[in-house]
Formats: C-alpha cells, sequence, structure tokens
C-alpha cells in the first residue's frame, strides 16, 4: 500500500514539472535599435543600439514598394543567386557570430532579383532573430 501511495505521488509531482515547463513563458525577443539606408542597388543596415543579434539566427526580409524580392537574402552568406557577391558585416558568412552595436552590414541586389532598386522606391526589411521580430525598418532609395 506504501509502495502505491508513493508511486501515485511521485506521478503527481512528475505531472506538476511537465506542466510548469510547457506553461514556462517563452524567450522574448532581443531588443536592437536599427537604421536602415539605401542606395541604387545596396541596402545597409546598422546596429545603433541594444542587445547583440546572433547572426546564425538573423533572417531579413526586403520589400521594394510593398512587393516582396523575388529572391530574400540568405542571411549570412557570401555568394547567393539575386545577389551580388560580398556582403559586409553581419551578412557575410566570414562574421564572427555576433551583430554588435556600432557595426554596419550590407549586400547588393542583383539585376536580376526584382523589384529592382531604384532611387524614389521605398525599401522595408524586416530583420527577425529565431522567428522573433526585431525591427521593420523604412527608407527611400537614393542615388549614389
Amino acid at each position: 500500500m506504501a509502495g502505491v501511495l508513493l508511486l501515485a505521488i511521485t506521478v503527481v509531482l512528475a505531472g506538476g514539472v511537465v506542466t510548469a515547463t510547457i506553461d514556462a513563458p517563452p524567450e522574448p525577443a532581443p531588443t536592437a535599435s536599427l537604421s536602415l539606408s539605401a542606395t541604387d542597388d545596396r541596402v545597409t543596415v546598422t546596429h545603433r543600439g541594444g542587445d547583440a543579434l546572433d547572426v546564425s539566427e538573423l533572417d531579413v526580409r526586403v520589400r521594394v514598394d510593398g512587393e516582396p524580392l523575388a529572391r530574400q537574402p540568405p542571411v549570412p552568406f557570401f555568394s547567393a543567386a539575386g545577389f551580388r557577391p560580398g556582403p559586409t558585416g553581419a551578412f557575410n558568412a566570414a562574421t564572427d557570430g555576433d551583430w554588435r552595436v556600432g557595426a554596419s552590414a550590407s549586400f547588393q541586389v542583383a539585376d536580376t532579383n526584382g523589384p529592382t532598386l531604384e532611387p524614389g522606391r521605398t525599401v522595408t526589411v524586416e530583420v527577425s532573430v529565431d522567428g522573433l521580430p526585431v525591427a521593420t525598418l523604412e527608407t527611400v532609395v537614393d542615388s549614389r
């Protein structure tokens, strides 16, 4: 009888631990202040303040005048369809792993990717880390 009671108590306690683990609040998104600039075919994002961002979990989505680029940047990368080789900073595959305050990252959209970046068009860049939104940035493309 004591063995059955001990087993019942163990099952109840284990259930409580599982419930507490399942109901644990999710990790909050990193907090970062970013700025955006776009000139002809180059998009540059600068980390202005807040948390360092883990580049391996970074996702960047780009729209031009509300229309998504046909090919999105597979951050981090060095060479990818729809982009000119050699992105800089955190967008480059050779990055050290964290995007920190003061650092800029950029990539160039190739002519084979559309819609094209042209002066006067509006570029929107959404940055997320591990699926959690960090920033939505918008700017107008300047000419060189």
